[in-house]
């Protein structure tokens, strides 16, 4: 059983004066990624590798998780930000299929889209820092896209 988890990147500051893809995360987002990294922990779920988008927010979204899971490797894949549906899969069928628990780490509108996709649970607005998880009973990440995906769970900080 292969287990994938999606995650929004952490709140973010708006200054006007930054481009979209450099905003960092604000003082909210640099503690909730740790708080639903430790929730992640206390669930059992075991990440063996992170995957994000380059853009500011969610690389730093998904080092404060990967410093939760001392230090966990995290790749970076540029299709990522402002990423379609289509992209996500994409990204997840080239995987390797020696990870069998993967995170993503991306941005809406395009990661609502795809969660809601996946099966019959909706969310309107994936919430920054929000995990959307599921279970997919394959054995290759190139089997994604074609099997039945079954809802694990999902999560977000309060406000």
């Amino acid at each position: 059983m292969y287990s994938l988890l999606i995650v929004r990147h952490a709140k973010s500051n708006w200054d006007f004066g930054v481009e979209d893809f450099d905003r960092p995360l604000n003082q909210r987002g640099k503690s909730d990624a740790p708080e639903m990294a430790e929730r992640l922990k206390k669930r059992g779920v075991d990440l063996e590798v992170m995957i994000s988008s380059p853009a500011k927010r969610a690389l730093s979204t998904a080092t404060l998780f990967s410093k939760v899971y001392n230090d966990l490797e995290i790749l970076t894949i540029p299709s990522l930000y402002e990423a379609s549906s289509k992209t996500f899969e994409k990204v997840i069928s080239e995987q390797s299929d020696q990870f069998k628990q993967i995170a993503i780490f991306s941005h809406n509108p395009g990661i609502t889209n795809f969660i809601n996709s996946l099966t019959n649970v909706k969310v309107d607005d994936l919430p920054t820092c929000a995990v959307f998880a599921v279970k997919v009973n394959i054995t290759s990440w190139k089997e994604f896209l074609e099997a039945k995906k079954e809802f694990w769970f999902y999560d977000f900080p309060k406000a």
